[in-house]
């Protein structure tokens, strides 16, 4: 025994044990976690009833994949505009819409209420593009609010929204108080409506001072910003769902108030009956998860695919 001991140091020395040790780790995982588990996993998911899931729970139509039923994805024409035939899903803020490689949400909280305007509207996009132009998220969700009550023949109002689809915001410009507030304003700028876009600003006056319209490269955020609620029910007409992103971009479900409000329009342009279609919602409506977490939804493209083999395209 003690031969065995003062001949290892012989064969190795001691300061490459630890050296040794931590290569045979690395070969000993590279084996198991590189080699063995993904084997393992692969061989799992080529069981009966998981291959489906394995391959991204893809949908099958007329011997064609048409989607994903854990992907969300677009119901427009090429032009970006809603098909009227077809349940919209919920916007999306995972890169151009629904990009599995770009999943997430749009990162704004509820204080991003005023817009970086462009320098000309007739080429917001080209501005928007090149990031010299943005519209800030409860701009966002007016203008999906409005766009929608449009679409389906509903007030599209919303509470902090003018009746043109931006944010109600303004800019209180003057000396302030020592609690930061201006008390006797010289001058208000409604911050998100551009002058050339609006004829007049949504409020005339406020504290007794006419609202101006805003203009491209001011900053008014010297003034103090101030959301104006306005005459907007509390319940607004369009569901929350759509007017707001998931927190990954990809969600493929709406709400059931959403796909109720959809209803009247998808049966219009399909030439079914409104109880036709609500028999549909309800047929692809799933529960919450466990029993009690989430909320009841609805997946769109599966009612899609429903109403298309009720009514197909022509």
């Amino acid at each position: 025994m003690t031969a065995a001991r003062t001949s290892l140091p012989a064969r190795v020395p001691g300061w490459m044990l630890p050296l040794v040790a931590a290569v045979r780790t690395l070969l000993a995982l590279t084996v198991i976690v590189g080699v063995i588990y993904p084997l393992a996993v692969w061989g799992v998911a080529l069981l009966p009833g998981l291959h489906g899931r394995a391959e991204g729970s893809m949908i099958t139509e007329g011997g064609r994949t048409v989607g994903s039923r854990l992907i969300g994805q677009a119901f427009t024409d090429g032009h970006g505009r809603p098909l009227v035939r077809y349940f919209q899903s919920r916007p999306s803020a995972a890169g151009a819409g629904y990009d599995p490689t770009a999943t997430g949400g749009s990162n704004l909280g509820p204080e991003d209420v005023v817009d970086t305007l462009p320098s000309d509207p007739a080429a917001k996009a080209r501005d928007v593009a090149a990031k010299r132009a943005r519209d800030s998220l409860l701009t966002q969700v007016c203008s999906r609010s409005r766009a929608a009550g449009l679409l389906e023949g509903v007030d599209g109002s919303r509470p902090y929204c003018t009746p043109g689809g931006v944010g109600a915001v303004v800019s209180v410009i003057g000396p302030r108080d020592q609690t930061g507030h201006v008390a006797r304003p010289v001058r208000i700028v409604s911050v998100n409506e551009q002058c050339g876009v609006v004829a007049r600003p949504f409020l005339a006056a406020y504290a007794g001072v006419p609202v101006e319209c805003a203009r491209s490269g001011e900053d008014y955020r010297t003034g103090e910003i101030v959301p104006i609620r306005g005459s907007a029910p509390a319940r607004p007409a369009v569901p929350a769902d759509a007017v707001t992103a998931s927190g990954s971009g990809l969600d493929p479900h709406i709400s059931p108030a959403y796909a109720r409000l959809q209803a009247p329009r998808v049966a219009r342009a399909r030439g079914l009956s409104v109880q036709e279609v609500l028999k549909a919602i309800a047929g692809n409506e799933e529960g919450r998860v466990l029993g009690f977490i989430g909320e009841p939804r609805v997946n769109v493209l599966r009612l899609n695919l429903e109403l298309d083999r009720m009514r197909p395209p022509r």
